[in-house]
């Protein structure tokens, strides 16, 4: 007889865990979700399997490519990675709404996404901006990236290494 309270306390615990856990998950953003969205594009182009033709640049030098992106994760990784809905960034980030476009900017030292851009129709998407500014002692770096949904992505990286020459990168994707 003595066990059976012992399992139903056990049973309410585990089910107050699985309660708390689903409240977390459903939680509101603050900031545009940058991860959701790019999460549901990742799986849309996946099934969309459009041709891409891809230019990569380094410096000056390019090279243009058509062909079939294999992992949509691997190529939008940067942008997912771009998530401003951290815990520990609440409240970091200024926002501004103008004329369609939400802007989302930050000056902390601390915090290398500086500037995000989110313009839309309605519900939909036209176009995303992010800007993430990495710096310290030997190392600066400067990414913008630009994504049109159904049209183009682009990543363009500036780097500058202390004692090396500043390097300029661009991967630009015109879906097809």
């Amino acid at each position: 007889m003595t066990k059976k309270p012992y399992i139903l306390v056990f049973a309410l615990a585990l089910f107050s865990c699985n309660q708390r856990k689903e409240a977390e998950a459903n939680t509101d953003f603050k900031y545009f979700d940058i991860k959701g969205y790019f999460g549901k594009e990742i799986s849309r182009m996946q099934q969309l399997n459009p041709d891409v033709d891809k230019t990569v640049s380094i410096n000056e030098a390019s090279e243009n490519k058509k062909s079939k992106i294999a992992d949509w994760n691997k190529e939008l990784a940067i942008f997912v990675n771009a998530d401003i809905n951290k815990t520990s960034w609440k409240g970091s980030f200024k926002t501004v709404k103008q004329n369609g476009t939400d802007v989302y900017t930050s000056d902390s030292k601390k915090i290398p996404i500086k500037k995000i851009s989110v313009t839309q129709h309605g519900q939909q998407v036209d176009k995303i901006e992010i800007i993430i500014d990495n710096k310290n002692i030997l190392y600066q770096s400067q990414d913008t990236l630009t994504y049109y949904p159904d049209s183009v992505y682009a990543i363009k990286k500036k780097q500058k290494i202390k004692l090396l020459n500043e390097k300029k990168y661009s991967i630009i994707g015109k879906l097809k």
